[in-house]
């Protein structure tokens, strides 16, 4: 198992790989992923799991995680098929998919499951545009699994989504949301995941070609999102991009302590940068033992994960008047906003890439 090695919470990240590949196939529907399982109370008090929507995009992320498994486990995660199944079915959807983020998932999960037709996904890539860092991320990722996999000509694209990527970290110590206009009260704010999938990008891309300012970009982003983690290993929400400051902290997810930042961060390291096992540790932690609510995030009756501990405040209340108070004056924290909307909510519901990411981050066969 992928540096699993290196940590105490060995047995932890094991039950956890066991629980999603328990848990991914209630959510695969006529060879299709929901958009969620929603908890749903019981007449005697106790919660089910309602299958709700469908997603493209989460279905993506689980054939990148399936991929990681052996055989054998990944029929057992997707009701008798494999990821390489998995992705044939997103690639033939592809002529229908007008979002940029959703081709590069595919993409990078036709690369990786070693799909003939990556081309078509590059091919789809290329017709679709976004100013959202994490989808750029992604184009980044998607386009440098295709080269990993032998597929030649794509410098030029990978030069330009790089470029665009350390163009947007120019002046910032974390990325914004958005890598061009924005609304004022929020155009400094950059959310969790706007800095785990540039980061892993970047460091994906010195691993191939061994570019030295991707690498630093990388390392630049994780280190500050370490320094600024939580006493109880807390991956915050919101940070204000300008100086890597946290503008509110919850939700926090439990897709980011148990596989957003360990992926990324492992990744990171396996390129050649610093290794920041100690975090990964704490925020692990957390999972099993936190301040803001006894109520367990891990559920094993129903083979999922809580999707987040949150304020119970209106509207998401909390980060909008944090936003605008930052954008006004850096290091404006209206703490007593804390008081009156403590973290205390427990989101009951689960996503299938929040099991797609914990097996990336986590499977065997990487």
């Amino acid at each position: 198992m992928r540096r699993i090695e290196l940590l105490d919470n060995r047995d932890l990240v094991t039950r956890m790989v066991d629980l999603a590949v328990r848990g991914l196939p209630p959510g695969y529907v006529d060879g299709e992923f929901v958009f969620t399982r929603r908890g749903t109370p019981g007449p005697d008090g106790r919660w089910t799991a309602v299958p709700e929507g469908r997603s493209v995009r989460y279905a993506a992320i689980v054939a990148l995680g399936v991929a990681t498994l052996p055989e054998e486990r990944q029929r057992a995660a997707l009701s008798g098929d494999t990821a390489l199944d998995l992705a044939g079915r997103l690639v033939a959807r592809l002529p229908r998919v007008d979002n940029l983020g959703d081709a590069a998932l595919i993409c990078w999960a036709a690369a990786e499951t070693g799909h003939p037709d990556v081309a078509a996904a590059l091919d789809r890539m290329a017709r679709l545009r976004s100013d959202y860092t994490v989808e750029l991320s992604w184009v980044l990722a998607g386009l440098v699994a295709a080269a990993a996999a032998g597929h030649g000509g794509l410098e030029e694209r990978i030069a330009a989504v790089r470029a665009r990527l350390l163009d947007g970290l120019r002046g910032h110590t974390l990325y914004r949301h958005v890598l061009g206009e924005a609304p004022w009260y929020r155009a400094h704010v950059g959310c969790f995941a706007d800095q785990v999938y540039p980061l892993q990008a970047l460091a994906r891309l010195h691993a191939l070609t061994g570019d030295e300012a991707a690498l630093a970009a990388a390392a630049q982003v994780a280190d500050r999102i370490c320094a600024v983690q939580g006493a109880e290993g807390q991956w915050w929400w919101h940070y204000d991009a300008r100086t890597g400051d946290v503008v509110e902290g919850y939700p926090v997810y439990s897709v980011h302590q148990l596989a957003m930042a360990p992926m990324a961060l492992l990744d990171l390291a396996d390129a050649g940068g610093p290794a920041h096992v100690k975090e990964i540790e704490l925020g692990l932690g957390w999972m099993t033992s936190r301040p803001e609510t006894d109520e367990p995030l891990i559920v094993e009756e129903l083979d999922l994960t809580w999707r987040k501990a949150a304020r119970k405040d209106p509207r998401k209340l909390v980060r909008g008047v944090r936003a605008a108070a930052t954008a006004i004056r850096s290091g404006t924290g209206v703490g007593v906003l804390d008081r009156i909307y403590p973290p205390v909510a427990v989101d009951r519901e689960c996503r299938p890439y929040e099991l797609g990411w914990l097996l990336y981050a986590w499977g065997y066969e990487r």
